[in-house]
């Protein structure tokens, strides 16, 4: 309990909830684990309620009828995100997934405890909302991408941003994880990667992309 407490004591909110809503928090809030690669939230799954990323990272999409996925954004270390408790926010209204891209820890307050919160405490629903506005401007900035960027610009973007986030020029990803992460299919990533290699500025390895030159693809970008 000392340990989810240290936690808890870092939400943004924390010091405006009452004695009585601390309690609610703690006694409803679980540091659950799950392995790479493992649904965390989905349409048919359990509603878990506000969760914030404790080590890891998760990957939030949406899947058509066909089985296509876009990528809406991820989330890292120290993020939270209130779209795994769609199931009482009324204002979300369509079906996202959560998927660990790594081994992931996370801190899930759950969703009849949030309810209260958001129900009885202005500063928690204003956060909440504050929150969910963030989330649905990284969802309208992935649709632009889509929707507006050609792909070689997408691709070196989603890798410059994997140097910049990890300060590494290695990318442990396979064609088909980065297909997931740009929204796009296997075969295009492998030719545009392809292309990339021809220019000298990746080389790639199995499972692993290799930026051999950084201000080049940040030019394409």
């Amino acid at each position: 309990m000392e340990s989810i407490n240290r936690y808890l004591e870092k939400l943004p909110f924390w010091g405006r909830l009452s004695i009585d809503e601390q309690e609610l928090v703690k006694k409803y809030s679980s540091i659950q684990k799950y392995e790479k690669g493992r649904l965390i939230h989905g349409c048919d799954s359990n509603c878990l309620g506000m969760i914030t990323v404790l080590k890891g990272s998760i990957r939030t999409y949406m899947m058509s009828e066909e089985g296509r996925e876009i990528t809406l954004f991820k989330l890292y270390e120290k993020d939270t995100c209130v779209l795994a408790a769609s199931c009482i926010i009324s204002q979300i209204t369509f079906d996202t997934f959560m998927t660990a891209e790594e081994d992931c820890d996370i801190l899930v307050i759950q969703a009849s405890a949030f309810l209260q919160l958001i129900e009885k405490n202005i500063y928690v629903k204003c956060y909440m909302y504050e929150l969910s506005t963030e989330r649905f401007s990284s969802v309208m900035w992935s649709m632009q991408q889509i929707l507006f960027m050609k792909f070689d610009r997408r691709l070196a973007s989603f890798l410059m941003d994997e140097y910049e986030r990890t300060g590494k020029n290695e990318i442990k990803m396979t064609h088909e994880q980065i297909a997931q992460n740009t929204s796009s299919a296997r075969e295009v990533v492998a030719r545009m990667l392809k292309r990339f290699a021809s220019e000298g500025l990746v080389e790639i390895k199995r499972g692993t992309i290799r930026l051999t030159n950084v201000e080049g693809l940040r030019d394409i970008i």
